[in-house]
């Protein structure tokens, strides 16, 4: 394990001459700030804090933090779900919120250049205004950045139809933690000139570099959607409704189940009134299907719904306005804060062959049981990524915060790996998951990879902790 440096005043004033006085803040307002992240209730301060602007200022960074042997944690919006972005060992945390900017809108190409700092909405909104599509929508794509959308190979509920955000990066510019600044790739839509950086980078939590410049591809923006909610009088009924969406031919946009805990508390929550929901419904689908003809997608919508009716399903609730669609999507945004505000809870990010979701749901609800838990479903059943909510309830604090909790989490990803799935569909690994790595790699699959971060990060001291362990 390695040994690292505290933050000393010739070092702050040393980063105040690099990016400027007012970027670099060590008050304690500041670092409380940005000791955490939505991950559960973890907090860890940071030494310092730096926001630079450039890549160069970045490379200045770490080549200093390398010759003192000081960590650095960088971090986008802080709306990670794995502890990604916390600064365990405190050092410094490089903020990349002024990395802002949308350089270029290629038409032509149907290509975007953008900063890591980019809002995702934001930037869907403004490739939305000249008719493209970017399709990774997280649930927190209202704040969250698109460079940690990178960092974490985001997903959302489009990404049943479209890919997730590792299927629309092309090319990014990297920060190497000794400095050096390099391209991945090329701006091209096919590229097999040697081995595939790129890919390296998407989703490696800022352990292997710091991305400060993003090359994506579009899409035309689809003219039409419609969307629906099925309620199921049966959570297994629902989960196995997905697969055989799939297998009747039909590529809905996107499919998220909510089961029926996670709906109503989120209703309440944002206090709509949107869904009445019937005492003996246990989950909904939420359906939608897009394209560029109104007529196909109707009769589309109908056969689905048809479809769905072999189940014990009650009314289905189809989306008769713009604004009612918002309604909806506002409510499956939403779940996860309202989980957090109504109960102390853990978040498990599993993803198995959508055809094994009702397999995964019958063994969750039968773990907890067996510890005493309850959870809470839902998330991006269409492809098979599911969100578990495992709520605190009446486990003591030593078993929540000690190893019952965790051999119950074991054998949660224990059975994601027997259903052909593995531990993380779209959040990462981060801090809180890394010791359920062996789970899904074998001890030399991980020695591989803690040798590509040594190649890269040989002093350690690029976010240190995450992902494969200290």
């Amino acid at each position: 394990m390695n040994t690292y440096n505290k933050i000393t005043p010739s070092i702050i004033s040393t980063l105040e001459t690099m990016v400027g006085i007012e970027y670099v803040k060590y008050d304690a307002e500041s670092l409380a700030k940005y000791g955490h992240d939505e991950t559960e209730r973890l907090v860890y301060l940071p030494e310092v804090v730096v926001k630079p602007i450039t890549a160069e200022e970045i490379a200045a960074i770490l080549i200093l933090a390398n010759k003192e042997l000081i960590t650095v944690t960088p971090r986008g919006a802080g709306t990670g779900l794995s502890g990604g972005a916390l600064p365990i060992f405190g050092g410094i945390v490089i903020s990349m919120e002024r990395f802002n900017k949308i350089i270029e809108i290629d038409e032509r190409n149907l290509q975007a250049t953008v900063e890591p700092g980019v809002i995702n909405e934001a930037f869907q909104e403004a490739v939305k205004e000249k008719g493209l599509f970017y399709p990774p929508d997280p649930a927190s794509k209202g704040s969250c950045f698109l460079g940690g959308n990178v960092a974490e190979s985001s997903g959302g509920p489009k990404c049943v139809k479209y890919g997730t955000t590792k299927d629309y990066i092309l090319n990014l510019e990297v920060v190497l933690p000794t400095g050096e600044i390099i391209y991945t790739g090329a701006n091209t839509l096919k590229n097999s000139t040697g081995y595939n950086l790129t890919q390296l980078m998407v989703g490696n939590e800022g352990t292997l570099g710091i991305v400060t410049k993003i090359i994506v591809k579009l899409l035309p923006y689809p003219k039409y959607n419609l969307l629906m909610l099925v309620p199921f009088r049966s959570l297994d009924e629902a989960c196995a409704a997905v697969s055989e969406t799939f297998r009747a031919g039909f590529i809905p946009s996107a499919m998220e189940l909510m089961e029926r805990d996670s709906l109503d508390w989120v209703t309440k929550y944002v206090q709509s009134n949107v869904v009445k929901i019937e005492d003996d419904i246990q989950a909904h689908l939420l359906i939608e299907v897009d394209g560029n003809d109104a007529d196909i997608l109707m009769k589309e919508m109908e056969a689905i719904a048809e479809l769905m009716s072999k189940y014990n399903i009650a009314d289905i609730l189809f989306a008769e306005s713009e604004a009612q669609k918002q309604e909806l999507w506002k409510l499956r945004r939403k779940i996860n804060e309202a989980v957090m505000s109504n109960a102390i809870s853990k978040e498990q990010d599993t993803v198995v062959p959508r055809a094994e979701l009702p397999a995964l749901v019958k063994g969750v609800k039968q773990i907890g049981l067996n510890y005493n838990f309850k959870t809470v479903c839902y998330g991006h059943a269409g492809d098979g990524n599911l969100h578990i909510r495992i709520i605190k309830g009446d486990l003591t604090d030593e078993q929540w915060n000690g190893e019952y909790i965790k051999k119950a989490i074991r054998e949660l990803f224990t059975l994601c790996k027997q259903l052909g799935g593995t531990i993380s569909g779209e959040h990462g690994i981060g801090l809180i998951q890394q010791e359920y790595m062996d789970i899904v790699f074998s001890e030399k699959a991980l020695s591989i990879q803690r040798e590509i971060k040594k190649v890269f990060d040989p002093n350690g001291i690029l976010n240190p902790g995450k992902m494969l362990g200290k």
